[in-house]
């Protein structure tokens, strides 16, 4: 490749979607990850190596804010953390572009609507070739395009409790899903849900995003190329990217989408003497405002009702999203995990293995997630270069109201026993809010368009400039905001 006119720094949904959104614009674009492909192999499938022996996990050590260290489950492989994600590509609701008022706070809105963000979730769901159904949730907002294949099919038993929960009053619809199904499948019968991703059966941003983008001869991705730090000039532009290699890469433009922790801890290891306190952060934002989802796995039980799922992972609940507190406070969002084995819980317990082979064939899963909210002291920080997550949870009492509603459902519908646990900082559920959106430069990092507003040619398309986490899981949203900054790259930059 010549010289390339954008740099894109990670392969996941946002580096990924930017690359498939401005590849037919013509320009040189080189996608550097620091990870290698995922490659097949025996531990795929097997619940054990993943969940137990954790041989995936990266051999790393972050910091909380309490000093302590600890193994983050954060994946550096083509396609990033998508690579082992749900799959599921949901939409924020409209509500969620606006200032809410939750148990725990008042959330601060975002600059752009739903409105502004609509089309480009279309756009991302084509993309993603998303599996759904409009018009089962009542808090769906309105969708301009259809999805562009029907929902992934309910087995007997999800369809049996789908059935269940309706006749308690709620409204439980069909889960968003970029799953072939029978692709997934036809490597093994097992749950894609946190399973690595090697043979395309799941439309994670290597297989979905990256695979468009590199159709195109003008995009190339280059692996093992970690970035140490990125380099500005007297204007202010950003002039190079500097490799842990010590090669310096330049470009006109530059986008960073390494996550939202790695994103901000690259920034401010950028620091320079023009900018102390790391590049792009003149309002003191970077790194600030972290926020990771309040989740709980909650399994309900019938001794005589058993659950033979292979995924399960087909069905949400948002009946409790923008209401059910004591004021009429949102609560959150339910959906289905994928289906838990015996050796899946008796990883995360010290429960015996066969009762968790018992309550795993007796069980169905679900997944409780409440919104955090921002905080400027829930931060990345870096201390003699290595990772602080001082991640402040916020709003817990809304989740706690949440579990309990759903276990008064569950039980309900018919199971006599329901069991929760949180789960805890080393599950990233959906970090995001680090570099956050903003019209104000000295309360935001990028602006409505994920430009830095300290550095013109520096774009951030990661869930980093989240202004909110809201309630579901974001990376369809991250895919829309890349395609939405490509869209205004191209017209403004390469027009």
């Amino acid at each position: 490749m010549t010289t390339p006119d954008v740099i894109i720094i990670g392969s996941g949904i946002g580096g990924s979607t930017m690359a498939a959104a401005l590849a037919r614009t013509g320009k040189q674009i080189l996608i550097l990850e620091r990870g290698e492909h995922l490659a097949p192999s025996a531990n795929d499938r097997n619940d054990k190596a993943i969940f137990a022996d954790g041989c995936f996990r990266p051999e790393e050590e972050w910091l909380d804010g309490e000093g302590k260290p600890f193994n983050p489950g954060n994946y550096y492989y083509v396609g990033g953390n998508s690579k082992f994600y749900g799959a599921v590509l949901v939409r924020y609701r409209r509500e969620d572009f606006s200032p809410l008022t939750h148990m725990g706070g008042v959330t601060p809105g975002w600059p752009i609507s739903y409105d502004d963000l609509e089309p480009f979730y279309g756009q991302a769901e084509t993309l993603y070739s998303v599996r759904g159904q409009i018009g089962e949730d009542p808090t769906e907002p309105v969708h301009s395009t259809l999805y562009p294949h029907p929902p992934v099919a309910h087995e007997a038993p999800i369809a049996a409790l789908r059935g269940r929960l309706a006749k308690t009053g709620l409204h439980p619809s069909s889960l968003p899903l970029g799953v072939d199904i029978d692709r997934w499948l036809a490597r093994a019968k097992t749950p894609w849900d946190a399973f690595p991703d090697t043979t395309g059966g799941k439309m994670d941003a290597e297989t979905a995003a990256l695979k468009s983008a590199l159709q195109h001869s003008n995009v190339q991705l280059r692996t093992r190329a970690m970035v140490k730090r990125l380099v500005t000039g007297e204007n202010g532009l950003i002039t190079g990217v500097e490799l842990a290699s010590g090669e310096v890469l330049a470009a006109p433009v530059v986008v960073l989408a390494a996550g939202a922790i790695q994103s901000a801890a690259l920034l401010l290891a950028s620091a320079n003497d023009a900018h102390p306190n790391g590049i792009a952060n003149s309002s003191d934002q970077v790194g600030r405002n972290f926020m990771n989802h309040n989740c709980s796995a909650v399994l309900a039980l019938h001794p005589f009702w058993r659950n033979d799922s292979i995924y399960q992972k087909t069905l949400m609940v948002n009946d409790f999203y923008l209401t059910g507190g004591p004021k009429g406070e949102p609560l959150g969002n339910i959906q289905l995990l994928g289906k838990i084995s015996g050796t899946i819980l008796s990883a995360s317990t010290a429960m015996p293995k066969f009762l968790a082979n018992w309550i795993a064939r007796h069980s169905v899963d679900l997944y409780a997630m409440s919104e955090d909210l921002p905080n400027p002291e829930s931060r990345v920080t870096l201390k003699d270069g290595q990772i602080v997550l001082d991640w402040k949870r916020s709003n817990w009492e809304a989740h706690l109201a949440l579990v309990q509603k759903l276990k008064a459902k569950l039980r309900e519908a018919g199971y006599p026993v329901v069991l929760a646990r949180p789960f805890d900082r080393r599950t990233p559920s959906h970090q995001c809010g680090t570099a956050r959106m903003g019209s104000d430069p000295k309360t935001s990092v990028v602006d409505t368009f994920c430009r830095s507003h300290d550095h013109s040619n520096l774009f951030i398309t990661d869930a980093t400039v989240l202004p909110t986490s809201a309630a579901v899981n974001p990376a369809l949203t991250v895919a829309a905001l890349a395609i939405r900054t490509a869209h205004h790259i191209a017209q403004t930059r390469f027009g």
